[in-house]
């Protein structure tokens, strides 16, 4: 038998060490912490790999311990915690249509054609819609911005929209949205259209000009990690080739990654592969503020350290998107395209005024859908819908669902008869093959989307049976057999141990998001003194850290077990797990540990 490469062997092993995983104890015993969960650790042969790993590199074990637990071998973690878009950007063309799109694209530039970009409502569209005005502008070219109104038009490309804006232009670029929408593109006459898209693909494709979508049923997959920003950053890397093989100079392309990086978070994207690289060299690009309308963004938000993951998906992202959900549907791709200071300015105010409008009615729309779902009962699918649901919120609600159970949701709001609803899936589930089969099927009048997020429009007559239809798909993918009282541990640490140094270390192997989780690391036996943070939230201090100063920080802890339990602690020691980061304030940098469950030690 010939040697198995490190990946081969690491595959094996972490693939024998599940099969066992079920026969070991609850890692330090832990069978039901204060959240009731179980707590798991790295299997024998994880420790194993990881140890040898250790001793090949010299990494720390807890870096060695989070590179194991993605599959990265000694020989690959050089390059993993040093991603390079020079090493991980894919060729654009291998992308169908990809030429077609990309000629027809640079010649309405050269003849100074009229151009319409015809976005989604999300940060995704907003992104991919600003990155085409931004680089048109770069070359001297303007073009039109038209972004449905999500209440009164719905998703994507329809045909009244389409038809006015062929009458006015030579050419419509539909990005992330189109690659559904047979008669919207073809009521599109007299002009070409072209569609960058990331949503999943039909089996048949719209008469548009071209359909550039890793997620088109010809397509092999390898890209289909892509959002629709990243694809149409494809197109303009493939548009600057051209012009520099013509002699000329396209825009700076990397000065645009904050845009790519933004809308990978935000659309839940996983980060593997090139997004990773997407998004490391777009938060060091967002932390140069040289785009006015993020810069007033996060201004506004009071962010006042470098951005991060976190920053993209919950303090910059839900403001982009607020207007798209309750206001006016441009107001997000107006702010990430202008290069006006003022202006920036005054969009960013309105967006932060409406996301604070739409957190208040998304309280009561979450706590609404929460205690439907567990009164109907939960298992391959949680759902709920009623009569006056903002559609601008179901999306966000559906993910704290989601969050709460652990299980592909979905939620509804109905209006006159007809409900329009979001949904959010698990890792390993593909929630949008399984809506858009429910939709051919006939029971949902549209729905689509990928993997992880998706859209539906149903008649309230047939509500029942497509969640049912829907839940039996689901369930088929395993989406009942996950375990949400399972924790995942990746290492036990000292509190000594955590210093900042093995923070910067642990987060070259991020970004963290979505396919990628921060690690988690366990703190045993420890002291603790708590006090409340408002209504809801939680501080810790850990004395047995001394001389290291670590504290935690529970978010929402009194909104369950784990805020009551610590805070009447008393002389009781705990385990704790949760992510380690750093905290920056008052120009002070200090470990802070984002508690996530306890124990009793």
């Amino acid at each position: 038998m010939g040697k198995m490469n490190a990946q081969g062997r690491l595959a094996s092993l972490t693939e024998a060490g599940q099969l066992l995983s079920m026969t070991y104890r609850a890692f330090l015993n832990v069978e039901a912490s204060l959240t009731g969960r179980r707590w798991m650790g790295p299997d024998p042969a994880e420790e194993r790999l990881a140890e040898g790993m250790m001793q090949v590199t010299r990494l720390p074990m807890a870096v060695c311990q989070t590179l194991v637990s993605r599959g990265i071998g000694p020989d690959q973690a050089a390059g993993f915690l040093e991603p390079t878009l020079k090493d991980l950007l894919p060729d654009p063309m291998v992308l169908r249509d990809m030429g077609k799109a990309t000629e027809r694209f640079l010649a309405a530039v050269a003849k100074g054609e009229r151009i319409a970009v015809f976005g989604d409502y999300d940060v995704d569209g907003g992104a991919s819609s600003a990155l085409l005005l931004c680089w048109l502008r770069a070359m001297g070219r303007q073009a039109t911005l038209y972004i449905p109104d999500r209440i009164d038009e719905g998703y994507g490309p329809n045909e009244a929209a389409m038809e006015g804006l062929a009458a006015a232009h030579d050419l419509i670029l539909c990005v992330d949205c189109g690659t559904l929408s047979h008669g919207p593109i073809a009521a599109a006459q007299g002009a070409d259209v072209v569609v960058l898209d990331h949503h999943l693909g039909g089996e048949t494709l719209p008469e548009a000009l071209a359909v550039v979508n890793p997620n088109r049923q010809d397509e092999d997959g390898s890209l289909g990690h892509l959002c629709a920003a990243g694809v149409v950053f494809l197109m303009l890397v493939e548009a600057n080739r051209r012009l520099k093989a013509q002699g000329q100079q396209g825009p700076d392309l990397m000065a645009m990654l904050d845009l790519v990086a933004l809308a990978t978070v935000a659309d839940v994207a996983p980060l593997t592969g090139v997004n990773r690289a997407f998004v490391r060299q777009g938060l060091k690009v967002m932390a140069r503020r040289e785009r006015e309308g993020l810069k007033a963004l996060a201004d506004l938000a009071r962010m006042d350290q470098a951005p991060s993951t976190y920053a993209l998906g919950f303090i910059l992202g839900p403001r982009v998107n607020a207007g798209g959900r309750i206001g006016r549907a441009d107001l997000g791709a107006q702010l990430l395209a202008t290069d006006d200071a003022a202006k920036a300015m005054l969009l960013a105010a309105e967006l932060d005024r409406l996301n604070d409008e739409r957190r208040a009615i998304e309280a009561a729309v979450r706590d609404e859908a929460l205690a439907q779902a567990e009164a109907r009962g939960i298992g391959a699918l949680a759902w709920a819908a009623a009569e006056g649901w903002h559609p601008g919120v179901v999306g966000i609600v559906a993910a704290r669902l989601k969050e709460a159970v652990h299980r592909p949701s979905v939620v509804i709001g109905f209006e006159n008869g007809i409900g329009k609803g979001s949904a959010r899936s698990i890792p390993g589930v593909d929630l949008g093959a399984a809506i858009q089969r429910v939709a051919a099927e006939g029971l949902l009048l549209k729905g689509g989307g990928h993997r992880m997020a998706a859209g539906l429009t149903v008649a309230r007559e047939h509500l029942e049976a497509a969640m049912a239809r829907l839940s039996e798909l689901l369930e088929r993918q395993g989406a009942a057999d996950e375990a949400p009282r399972d924790l995942r541990i990746d290492a036990l640490l000292a509190p000594q141990g955590a210093t900042q140094a093995l923070i910067e270390q642990v987060e070259k192997a991020g970004p963290f998001g979505q396919a990628s989780p921060a690690p988690r690391f366990a703190f045993a036996n420890q002291a603790v003194h708590a006090r409340k943070m408002g209504e809801k939230h939680l501080k810790l201090s850990l004395p047995d850290a001394a001389p290291n100063r670590i504290e935690a920080v529970a978010f929402n802890a009194f909104d369950g077990p784990l805020g009551p339990a610590l805070m009447q602690a008393g002389h009781q020691r705990f385990h704790l797990a949760g992510r380690l980061e750093l905290n920056h304030w008052n120009g002070r940098t200090t470990v802070q540990l984002r508690l996530e469950d306890a124990s009793v030690a």
